[in-house]
């Protein structure tokens, strides 16, 4: 924070508006963060002094102050703790969500709408912006696949816990003997982010050595330092150059090459990271949901990986997703936890 208040005092610091406005954006997040602590630790303090008075007293109403505070300071610790939560490197971004129905034929395409619905209000509770995008209708009813847009803050950050299939069990509107049926839907979701890679070497991560060029001896022997070796230290790929005589050449040539192979360095880290979601997502069926949606025989919404459960199914289906998305960011796990009924 410091850092960024120097560089933004130097005269040029406006010269690059686009960086200016970034660094000044960062500025004040580090801000908030750091008062949202400087803030609880000194509720914390309040709380140990006023401990420590009533008990030197053996004043209750000090004593039960105190345990007021000490709860307050418990709050916003929780709130520390699902902010670091939200310390990705995309989870400010917006969010890219895409509902896809899976086993269940037309059942599954109507819990499919059910689904984007479900998604579109709970954006709108937020408050963030929701844009349509890719529209595929169901052969009978709903969707067969859909996905929108949310832009907001920390769209990504929130709706990343999403990511699954979900399971609906309900009497089936499309079935005319009114038998229970299950179906599934799959929801995805991804940063929306630049797709341009921008190589930025910092010239603090390149070591660059000079050094004699080897040739043929004789008069072709270069008696000076002209070749050039640039090692890009966070990555470890060096570059070496000595085909031409100046020293200027060779090094232009090495930052070109080094460019090159950096971009196709993070090309195949992307490429990584999206080989390892695809390989852990599964088949839209039985045995892969993260979350349950009952609706008959009896009303409950349960999600698997937390253990978190409500019976107010409507409210869930009507964007009230925070009682689940936030437990599964913190690490809840299995903890059997239950919303009010």
């Amino acid at each position: 924070m410091n850092e960024i208040a120097a560089l933004s005092e130097a005269p040029t610091f406006w010269n690059d508006n686009s960086k200016a406005q970034q660094l000044l954006k960062e500025k004040s997040q580090l801000e908030l963060a750091v008062g949202a602590y400087d803030r609880a630790a000194r509720a914390l303090d309040d709380a140990r002094t006023l401990q420590e008075l009533g008990e030197e007293a053996r004043d209750e109403g000090t004593l039960s102050e105190a345990v007021q505070h000490a709860g307050e300071v418990e709050r916003q610790i929780e709130g520390l703790e699902f902010q670091k939560m939200l310390s990705g490197p995309h989870d400010r971004a917006g969010a890219i969500v895409e509902v896809k129905s899976g086993a269940g034929g037309v059942e599954a395409m109507d819990w499919a709408a059910m689904l984007y619905r479900m998604y579109a209000r709970y954006c709108e509770r937020k408050g963030w912006e929701v844009e349509p995008a890719d529209f595929v209708a169901g052969e009978e009813a709903g969707i067969s696949q859909a996905s929108f847009f949310a832009r907001g803050e920390f769209a990504y950050g929130f709706l990343k816990a999403e990511k699954g299939v979900h399971r609906l069990v309900r009497i089936s509107p499309f079935d005319a003997a009114a038998r229970r049926q299950t179906s599934f839907a799959a929801v995805d979701v991804t940063p929306e982010i630049e797709d341009d890679i921008v190589i930025d070497i910092k010239e603090a991560d390149v070591r660059i050595d000079t050094y004699r060029s080897s040739g043929a001896g004789g008069q072709k022997v270069n008696k000076t330092d002209s070749a050039v070796r640039l090692t890009h230290l966070p990555t470890g790929i060096v570059v070496a150059m000595q085909n031409e005589r100046s020293q200027q050449k060779n090094r232009s040539m090495a930052w070109k090459i080094l460019r090159a192979r950096l971009y196709e360095h993070e090309e195949k880290k992307r490429q990584a990271l999206l080989d390892a979601e695809e390989a852990q997502k599964k088949d839209i069926n039985f045995g892969s949901q993260i979350r349950s949606y009952v609706l008959a025989p009896y009303r409950l919404v349960k999600d698997l990986r937390t253990g978190v459960e409500t019976g107010k199914v409507d409210d869930v289906l009507d964007g009230d997703l925070d009682q689940f998305v936030q437990p599964y960011l913190l690490g809840v796990r299995r903890s059997d936890r239950v919303v009010d009924e």
